[in-house]
């Protein structure tokens, strides 16, 4: 698995949250869709339609969501369990005395080698962008080092790649019926069983099949 977390990763983030334009998923692309409001914090659940095997039963946090289009992190593909030493000499530091290993995710199907750390709100630093008002984004290495030596966030999840709309996409998957939202949910995010989190975030939809 790609493992590179590179410090120029706040910049390359930086930039694909003021692009005018996302990366797209692999979905069709729809008419230009009418403003609907920010789905920011809140959850996307992939419908049975979607037969891709990148978005099959994924259940999504959506990070970002305006005009100029959306990005999301997937919360039920996780890869492997990888030591913290390992990721921190990923960003070219090495420390001996770090020890443990957390879940690696992944987030989605754009730029893989691209690492992503959702948090709750007990912890920030200068590239913390909060989500909702409950969930928030690092997007430095720093965090890293924080959690290896035990002084990062309560909850988290790690995360390489990212699912990304173009301006308007999203807004037409949703109108086609690709996609269902739910309220978000920090036990989804960090705790619920992944086996079971498309069926559970499935009975919550508001819409019908």
């Amino acid at each position: 698995m790609p493992c590179v977390w590179i410090r120029r990763f706040g910049l390359l983030l930086a930039a694909l949250l003021a692009a005018p334009t996302l990366l797209r998923a692999a979905l069709p692309t729809p008419a230009q869709a009418p403003p609907r409001a920010t789905l920011m914090g809140q959850l996307l659940v992939a419908s049975p339609s979607i037969t891709d095997p990148r978005f099959y039963q994924a259940v999504i946090l959506m990070v970002r969501h305006d005009q100029r289009g959306a990005l999301g992190i997937a919360l039920n593909r996780p890869m492997e369990e990888r030591s913290l030493a390992a990721l921190l000499e990923a960003t070219g530091e090495k420390d001996a005395s770090v020890t443990g290993s957390v879940r690696v995710f992944a987030g989605g199907p754009v730029q893989p080698e691209l690492g992503f750390v959702l948090h709750t709100l007990d912890y920030r630093r200068s590239g913390t962008m909060e989500i909702d008002g409950r969930l928030a984004m690092t997007n430095s290495a720093e965090i890293l080092r924080d959690i290896a030596h035990h002084q990062g966030p309560a909850k988290m999840l790690i995360a390489f790649g990212y699912a990304g709309w173009g301006a308007g996409q999203l807004e037409g998957e949703l109108d086609q019926r690709f996609w269902f939202t739910i309220p978000g949910d920090a036990n989804f995010v960090f705790d619920h069983d992944r086996d079971k989190l498309w069926d559970d975030a499935m009975k919550r939809r508001t819409q019908d099949l």
